[in-house]
């Protein structure tokens, strides 16, 4: 099932979830991935993030396909959907069971703020391993204190990380390098009402899909260890990951769906696809200045040297 035999050229992907329509930030990095893959004539694959039933709608995939169609984002081969692959995660994570490297979890949030403050900015909180078995590779549900339940309540399911670095080079950021244990802790990869989590089928999907180039924002930069180990467990070559600066508000907030005047939506009753694009080229260091392009007149132009490092800021959230 694994497509790991890499070509040279790039097999980029864009993998938004269907929680709202799409915003200036979305369509941001779909830019970025898309340039980055065809300016070196690669693929780019569409991927629907729809793994949290509880927050996708199916309506809001189709608006995002047609914002990117409209915009001249168009992807190769068909979309796939996170929800149509619920079998193909739990294959992945029998694997990790059977290797002794998974437990039940049966902790809420409000325990772990509890005994720690949020690390850093980010709210993150660094599991103390609560529930870790004392053994690694115990057979059985262990809950808080230990002892071996015969009826359990429902729980998350996490991965147990090795205390040890784990390195990589992004293409933008240059040389990384993340502790897991001492950066998340055991981390979920099942959450407690079955869903799965991110760090699981992101990785799983990238090497199915024959990804071999990942290109987001920043604010998962710190995540890419996270999907490296799970890959190195289940046998996935790494693909090169590139990150790239954030939109940000006046306030320095990161741009979200909460922005309803930058929405696609609102965005297309103002702008013509030109503009949006020019825009975010000009943003991205592509042009001198705003000015009606399509992406297909940004492929020469494109090297990521010219990208900045630093967020960029979208002055009176109006493009």
């Amino acid at each position: 099932m694994q497509k790991d035999s890499f070509s040279t050229l790039p097999t980029g992907r864009f993998a938004p979830s269907p929680t709202g329509r799409m915003h200036l930030g979305n369509v941001f990095g779909a830019l970025l991935s898309w340039l980055s893959a065809k300016s070196k004539g690669g693929q780019w694959l569409l991927r629907i993030e729809d793994i949290d039933p509880q927050r996708s709608r199916r309506e809001y995939a189709q608006l995002l396909m047609d914002d990117l169609q409209w915009l001249g984002l168009s992807w190769d081969g068909e979309p796939v959907y996170q929800s149509e692959r619920g079998d193909i995660y739990e294959q992945y994570f029998q694997q990790l069971k059977a290797q002794g490297l998974t437990y039940p979890c049966y902790c809420t949030r409000a325990d772990l703020l509890a005994t720690q403050a949020p690390h850093e900015s980010d709210g993150r909180v660094v599991y103390p391993g609560t529930c870790r078995p004392k053994t690694i590779g115990t057979i059985g549900t262990i809950d808080t204190i230990g002892t071996i339940k015969t009826i359990a309540p429902p729980a998350a399911q996490r991965l147990i990380v090795p205390d040890r670095e784990i390195a990589f080079t992004d293409g933008h950021y240059g040389t990384q390098s993340i502790n897991l244990a001492s950066h998340v802790g055991d981390f979920i990869i099942r959450r407690k009402d079955g869903a799965w989590a991110y760090q699981m089928a992101v990785v799983i999907d990238d090497a199915l899909m024959g990804v071999n180039e990942v290109v987001r924002g920043r604010d998962l930069l710190l995540s890419s260890p996270q999907q490296i180990y799970v890959g190195e467990l289940l046998g996935f070559h790494a693909p090169a990951f590139i990150h790239f600066p954030l939109l940000v508000n006046e306030a320095g907030q990161r741009l979200s769906k909460r922005d309803r005047s930058l929405d696609m939506g609102e965005l297309r009753q103002r702008h013509t696809p030109q503009e949006i694009i020019g825009m975010l080229a000009f943003h991205a260091g592509l042009l001198k200045e705003p000015q009606p392009v399509s992406p297909d007149e940004l492929i020469k132009k494109f090297a990521w040297q010219q990208v900045p490092c630093e967020d960029i800021t979208i002055r009176n959230l109006s493009i």
